[in-house]
């Protein structure tokens, strides 16, 4: 069993520098990003708006990371408490989505009620429910295809449940949040596939899948202009076009080693949320293509990272939820990038670790902390415990 072991210890060391590098990168271009001309270059007015915030985030992200370290050890050694572990987690999720589609709770912002206010001493923070749901989501389909009870290549008695929790969390962050929604969608997919269950049966629930996402893009006018305006960008260069035309203009003016840090041009107010959505724009002005391929790198390390954990887990439950969790981060950085490239049309979905915001930092850092709680696991189980275990829960 110690091939099994060695390899999974040493990449956890590995899965904590990626995630700080992110982290920190994200620190500087959120203070690069937020520049303005009408300031001194100094990192005391910084202090008062996104950046401080940044820095908290990223402080309660550090934080999030041990304690979901030390959470998950003591949850998944026993079967009873990683059932109650997905219920409440599924429950506090669809709670908090309900919540965010009620008239007076929900904050609109960009056109979507996405978010649920926060009075804090730093003024009003918003939490993104669809952030909580992503790992809900994960920790709950992980159980129930991990479940003894439950035959994934059954329709009726294993991939039925699945694919409807799939749908509720698609269906609840959809109506707000089309790129969310997708991104569920994909990873639910994923972890229906990697669960056992019959390709036959996910082919005919993905044709329903696509007529579904395609109501949810009809729903809003404005995706269908976004889709518009992305097969002809330059058809409407002034509206629907421009946020593209601008991400494009950044990316080009950097070059292969980029402009310097903090000498973009394009964050004076020509490109929209350069420090959320965006910022892979401003990184690439400023850093050139080699800042962004860094950047790219530090992600393919933490999937690769990811996917070694995946596989030497030692119960079918934490196999699933290592790659539930490995899949989301990447695919939503991936999304990002493609939005920003304009490889696919402009959905507001954030870069992972970098982006400005603190739901997302938290909730990707609690993931990084069950990621590393199923490394220590498998790094450290006896040889009969881990036979023990895989007979318990398969």
């Amino acid at each position: 069993m110690e091939n099994i072991s060695q390899p999974t210890s040493s990449r956890a060391p590995w899965l904590i520098a990626t995630t700080i590098a992110l982290m920190s990168l994200g620190v500087v271009m959120v203070y690069s990003a937020t520049a303005s001309l009408d300031q001194k270059a100094s990192i005391i007015p910084a202090m008062e708006g996104v950046f401080c915030r940044q820095l908290i985030f990223v402080a309660l992200g550090i934080v999030a990371i041990a304690l979901s370290m030390l959470t998950g050890r003591f949850i998944f050694a026993n079967q009873a408490r990683r059932k109650w572990f997905a219920i409440i987690t599924a429950g506090l999720a669809i709670i908090a989505l309900a919540f965010a589609l009620l008239p007076g709770l929900a904050s609109e912002s960009r056109g979507s009620s996405r978010w649920i206010a926060l009075s804090t001493g730093l003024g009003p923070i918003g939490f993104q429910p669809s952030e909580l749901a992503k790992l809900s989501l994960i920790i709950w389909l992980a159980y129930l295809l991990a479940d003894r009870s439950v035959d994934a290549r059954s329709f009726s008695r294993g991939f039925i449940p699945a694919a409807i929790t799939v749908a509720v969390f698609v269906a609840l962050v959809g109506k707000e949040d089309f790129g969310t929604a997708c991104l569920f969608a994909l990873v639910g997919g994923a972890m229906l596939l990697l669960g056992g269950c019959r390709i036959t049966h996910l082919a005919v629930v993905a044709v329903i899948g696509i007529a579904g996402m395609f109501v949810l893009l009809k729903m809003e006018p404005y995706r269908m202009a976004r889709l518009t305006s992305y097969l002809d960008i330059w058809a409407d260069p002034q509206g629907n076009g421009y946020q593209p035309i601008q991400s494009l203009t950044a990316i080009a003016s950097g070059g292969w080693l980029g402009t310097g840090l903090g000498a973009g041009i394009q964050k004076f107010g020509y490109l929209p949320e350069r420090h959320t959505d965006f910022i892979f724009s401003v990184i690439c002005e400023e850093a050139g293509i080699v800042g962004g391929w860094f950047v790219i790198g530090l992600y393919c390390t933490f999937i690769w990272i990811g996917l070694r954990i995946t596989t030497a887990a030692i119960t079918p439950f934490e196999r699933l939820l290592a790659f539930g969790l490995t899949a989301t981060l990447g695919l939503q950085a991936a999304m990002n990038i493609a939005v920003v490239t304009v490889v696919t049309p402009t959905t507001g979905i954030s870069l992972p670790f970098i982006s400005a915001g603190g739901s997302g930092i938290v909730v990707f850092s609690l993931a990084v902390g069950l990621l590393m709680a199923i490394a220590h696991r498998s790094a450290h189980a006896p040889a009969m415990d881990v036979v023990v275990q895989e007979s318990d829960v398969a």
